[in-house]
């Protein structure tokens, strides 16, 4: 496979899962969380399919668009290790979905970084709300529920992606 035939899989299947977790999550209310905003695709998405919910980007630093980038106040810019701890005091167990997208080329540090941020997510999120990751999340809080069927061109491989319900403590 090529790396753009990767990408497409990616796409594919974020684009899916982000509209499969719309209809499982309608009957919460609570706000949604972006971590990983790069470019501000998936935001971008997020905020065509949830218009009447708060969503809280967060990233390293900036690198999306103008058109794609949350008010200063949605904004969170740092390291996840920091920023989704400090968001605790505003946000905790409010949030019905998280979307991280933080995987890279470096896996094991990827793994590192997944297992850091695993517990600031899930103090962030409701009950019964949903995580959805490019990376496995080890927690104990966190169940992987079953996949909505994703129906990818041709030829192209399924992405792996994670789709976690946040279990009562």
């Amino acid at each position: 496979m090529s790396r753009l035939d990767d990408m497409i899989a990616r796409l594919v299947t974020q684009r899916t899962y982000l509209d499969a977790a719309a209809g499982m999550i309608a009957h919460l209310e609570g706000a949604v969380l972006e971590i990983g905003l790069g470019k501000g695709r998936t935001y971008s998405h997020l905020r065509r399919v949830f218009p009447d919910r708060e969503i809280f980007a967060f990233d390293k630093e900036l690198h999306a668009l103008p058109n794609v980038i949350a008010t200063d106040r949605h904004l969170i810019l740092g390291d996840f290790r920091d920023t989704l701890v400090a968001m605790a005091e505003r946000l905790d167990g409010l949030a019905v979905l998280a979307h991280a997208d933080i995987g890279s080329e470096d896996r094991p540090a990827d793994a590192r970084l997944a297992r850091d941020i695993a517990g600031p997510i899930v103090t962030l999120m409701a009950a019964d709300g949903l995580v959805l990751s490019d990376r496995a999340l080890p927690h104990r809080r966190l169940k992987v529920i079953e996949h909505p069927r994703v129906d990818l061109p041709s030829g192209i491989r399924p992405w792996t992606y994670f789709i976690y319900r946040v279990a009562k403590s």
